[in-house]
């Protein structure tokens, strides 16, 4: 006998607990297969598409394109043809979910036929056919999402839950849930819940609301004075702090609450770094990028000031120095600030890191990125001067300890052996967690790097 079977949102990894659904990539009534991708979702740190464990024929989907879903929400329901055992699963794993994951849970199949909800409201199903090898059976029923419930004719009367009777705690997590209740005077202990558990959704209040069914508060509970409106907003438009800016904003502000920052700045005359850069582009070989030589001169000086290739353990009241050098580089994208990181930096040459950079770069505008393209950075370049300004008091990089920027390039007066001449001047800053050096130790980095930069063959000591 066919099975319907449950798949939900899976945990994306990097403490990622919620993800908005950009793009379907199966319809109802379509046939998938174990681990074909089924919808493309963005996080907070990237847009991945979620393979489904299961093959079948997708009966139901949740959620609308635009729809954020917390970790663990179905996503969608497959017909399975056989009683379905633990899932083996493929092996193929989604930043820390598999799916050999936990089985989803059973459904029994039961008739096509309308069916009347917990709290009165009358749904018919989405049908679809069942695979060729269940034909014969019982008629698969996915439950669908509160768009596609069709309007009772003559709803019976809801039963009332357990805990109106009992008077014990009301079902509801979703704070959304209890002012979409109160604000149309829903009492929610009279409502029963679909949800596991019978947990009250938010589709039960909008369902009894529609059918007419809501249970109303009392006149002791509606006389409950309500808190006080708030002033009108002023005229302008409203941008909702989700997805990527969303997670900036939670970063940047964390990143002040935690850091005691501070920020030292210097001029350097870049112009023998332009020729050692255009003599290597000169030979044929792959071009060099200027980034990854700063990159480059950035691992020589860590290596040299250790402190800030680190993080503060803020429980353990501990400075954890860290042996690998991961560099993250700010790129601006259409969705926003996003920061990839190069792995293993310090192992890499100037060309390994130019490639690196560029599908890096390639990856954010395209929006490809995987969440673990955008984690686990320990020191973050900044190159601001591809926006035309000199200089910038950029916020760490929360939790690493020090950030480089690097302002334009640009031709300026210079005084070169005694001489005053035209030369390529940049101005280089650098932020650092006050916690885990002083002021001593970020200059001899700063000074370092604008050695190197002033220098290029100060590296040659290191290489």
């Amino acid at each position: 006998m066919a099975q319907v079977l449950e798949f939900k949102l899976p945990d994306l990894g990097e403490g990622l607990t919620e993800a908005e659904i950009v793009r379907w990539l199966v319809q109802v009534g379509d046939v998938v297969t174990v681990d074909q991708p089924v919808v493309e979702v963005e996080t907070a740190k990237a847009m991945v598409e979620v393979p489904c464990p299961y093959g079948g024929v997708v009966t139901a989907r949740y959620g609308d394109e635009g729809t954020e879903l917390p970790v663990g929400a179905p996503l969608l329901t497959v017909a399975v043809g056989e009683p379905a055992t633990e899932p083996e699963g493929s092996g193929n794993v989604l930043v820390g979910y598999g799916t050999q994951a936990p089985a989803a849970r059973r459904r029994r199949v039961r008739s096509a036929a309308a069916t009347t909800t917990a709290n009165g409201h009358t749904r018919t199903p989405e049908s679809v056919p069942a695979p060729p090898h269940a034909r014969g059976s019982v008629p698969v029923r996915a439950q669908t999402s509160a768009s596609a419930q069709a309007p009772a004719a003559a709803p019976p009367a809801a039963p009332v839950p357990a805990a109106a009777l009992a008077g014990g705690p009301v079902p509801v997590i979703s704070p959304l849930v209890r002012r979409l209740a109160r604000d149309n005077g829903v009492d929610l202990r009279r409502l029963a819940g679909s949800g596991p558990d019978g947990l009250i959704l938010r589709a039960d209040v909008e369902n009894a609301l529609r059918a007419g069914t809501a249970p109303a508060l009392t006149a002791a509970e509606q006389a409950v004075p309500a808190p006080a409106p708030a002033p009108p907003a002023e005229a302008g438009v409203r941008i909702p702090l989700k997805g990527v800016r969303g997670a900036i904003a939670d970063k940047m502000s964390r990143s002040r609450r935690e850091i005691p920052d501070a920020t030292c700045w210097v001029d350097a005359d870049a112009t023998e770094l332009m020729r050692a850069r255009a003599a290597m582009n000169a030979a044929g070989a792959p071009k060099i990028s200027l980034l990854a030589l700063l990159a480059r001169i950035s691992t020589a000086a860590l290596a040299r000031f250790p402190e800030l290739n680190s993080y503060v353990d803020t429980d353990a009241r501990e400075i954890v120095r860290l042996d690998q050098v991961h560099i993250g580089f700010a790129a601006q994208t259409d969705r926003g600030l996003v920061v990839p990181v190069v792995r293993d930096a310090h192992t890499r040459d100037a060309e390994s890191l130019t490639a690196e950079f560029a599908r890096l770069t390639e990856a954010a505008r395209t929006g490809t990125l995987t969440p673990g393209d955008l984690t686990g950075g320990t020191f973050t370049l900044n190159n601001y001067g591809v926006f035309g300004v000199d200089g910038s008091t950029p916020i760490v990089n929360h939790p690493e300890a020090a950030m480089l920027g690097v302002g334009r390039i640009i031709p300026k007066p210079w005084v070169h052996e005694g001489e005053l001449a035209v030369r390529q001047v940049v101005q280089l800053s650098l932020t650092f967690d006050h916690r885990v050096c002083d002021g001593g130790t970020a200059g001899g980095f700063l000074r370092y790097v604008a050695d190197c930069v002033e220098q290029p063959a100060v590296l040659l000591r290191t290489l």
